[in-house]
């Protein structure tokens, strides 16, 4: 299977909870391509990735979408989470500007959530994780991407603060792909 991303760092994390299966990235499968995410849903993002993917390879697809919704800013960033600032910014940018928007809301809530969607060409199955957290007063931690750093769990430590091996066993990448894993052995 082929998993639709050129984010080495989702890639491995997928390669790490997919163990038992062979799962190559885009660079593996010698494909180039970057497919606009202009879905309003992190399902319509993750299909329209893997149907593209699929077009290309002919060999079955796994792509995901996912994102940081927070409840006091009606779910944003949402589908948006990776792009709201443009394309030349980085995480650092972005958790700042998230950051600075929370600065003075009291309710913290967030969720982050990722789909995830098989695609053989005939197949669509798909699962969805989500984890509650909380957004922090500021960046703590030095693992993990995106905005691990200022999404901080039930137990008090960011994403950003757990080993690999910690993060892969409560992500919301490990929740879908369990799921998935378990709808693709029927």
């Amino acid at each position: 299977m082929i998993f639709a991303t050129n984010n080495k760092n989702k890639l491995a994390e997928l390669k790490e909870i997919f163990k038992e299966y062979e799962i190559k990235s885009l660079k593996e499968a010698e494909i180039s391509i970057d497919v606009v995410e202009d879905q309003d849903s992190f399902y319509g993002n993750a299909l329209k990735k893997a149907k593209e993917i699929y077009i290309k390879a002919h060999e079955p697809v796994i792509a995901d979408d996912s994102g940081l919704c927070i409840e006091a800013l009606n779910d944003w960033p949402g589908v948006m989470t990776s792009r709201f600032m443009g394309k030349d910014a980085s995480d650092s940018d972005r958790n700042n500007e998230i950051l600075s928007r929370m600065k003075n809301i009291k309710n913290k809530k967030a969720k982050v959530v990722c789909t995830l969607v098989y695609y053989d060409g005939v197949n669509i199955i798909d699962a969805t994780g989500e984890l509650l957290g909380t957004i922090t007063e500021e960046r703590r931690g030095l693992n993990g991407f995106g905005f691990d750093d200022i999404f901080e769990l039930k137990t008090g430590e960011t994403l950003a603060e757990l080993t690999s091996e910690e993060k892969n066993k409560v992500s919301a990448r490990f929740i879908a792909a369990k799921a998935l894993k378990q709808k693709l052995k029927l």
